[in-house]
């Protein structure tokens, strides 16, 4: 399917009488915005051809949910204050866009691959925080960050087991938004650390899935590669297909050559 294929079945969907829809031919996007605001969201087409081609109309339906949730979203006027106990951080690639309808958002740098922002979650969605938003409530960066991390370390960490070729791996998937997020668990971190018998390394593809690795030999480091590879290619919000080491308390992004241990 070509984009513009995409294009035609997107804006018959998605278009309303409260909503203005325009395809960008050179950038092969489309924006939808809500007529009374301007404010709305824009896909580009040709990734989502992708996940067409994979997935068919169940990609269709997922796009078009998230499209209705920005709308949802973007329309909940729930204070920060009022809603404090559903303050989370999320993990996000370096490429996510720091702008949202061109209000700058609340983020911090984690590592070379990733990003720490935070989301007031709404339920079924949740909205990302901007820097109007914490000025509107009066609230700095130093509270945000200790309530949704105060508000992470209640979360379950429960874990599913698979040992492949000697290496154990351990698969962390609550599906509620916050899976990836649980690498800011230092204490989860530093008790899976003294847990391995071999190296730990860790992997966050996507927001829906954190992955430790107890590598005892030269094939885990491949099958992690495929693996986080596999996750990446297919969650609904990539992160990154880099693994990372955890060594003396830091997360070092590492690069995976098939059937060879990655060097430093």
């Amino acid at each position: 399917m070509e984009p513009i294929e995409l294009k035609r079945i997107l804006v018959s969907k998605l278009e309303t009488p409260e909503r203005t829809l325009h395809y960008d031919a050179k950038e092969k996007t489309l924006r939808i915005e809500e007529k009374s605001t301007g404010k709305g969201i824009t896909l580009s087409l040709p990734g989502l051809t992708a996940k067409y081609e994979e997935r068919k109309e169940a990609a269709i339906d997922e796009i078009i949910y998230h499209v209705n949730e920005v709308f949802t979203v973007m329309n909940h006027d729930q204070s920060l204050d009022e809603g404090q106990r559903a303050i989370f951080p999320v993990i996000r690639s370096t490429s996510f866009p720091t702008e949202n309808n061109g209000e700058p958002l609340i983020f911090e740098e984690h590592t070379a691959e990733t990003r720490i922002f935070y989301a007031q979650d709404l339920g079924k969605s949740y909205r990302l925080v901007s820097e109007a938003m914490l000025s509107k409530e009066g609230w700095n960066r130093s509270q945000l960050r200790e309530i949704g991390r105060f508000n992470l370390r209640s979360l379950d960490d429960t874990m599913k087991k698979d040992v492949v070729a000697g290496n154990t791996f351990y698969f962390l998937n609550k599906n509620d938004g916050y899976d990836a997020s649980r690498i800011l668990k230092q204490q989860l971190l530093d008790d899976m650390k003294q847990k391995v018998k071999g190296t730990l390394a860790i992997a966050v593809p996507h927001q829906d899935v954190l992955i430790f690795a107890d590598i005892e030999n030269e094939q885990g480091y491949d099958i992690l590669g495929q693996m986080a590879m596999h996750f990446f290619t297919n969650g609904r919000v990539p992160i990154t297909a880099l693994p990372f080491l955890y060594e003396e308390g830091e997360l070092e992004p590492i690069f995976i050559l098939a059937k060879n241990k990655p060097n430093d």
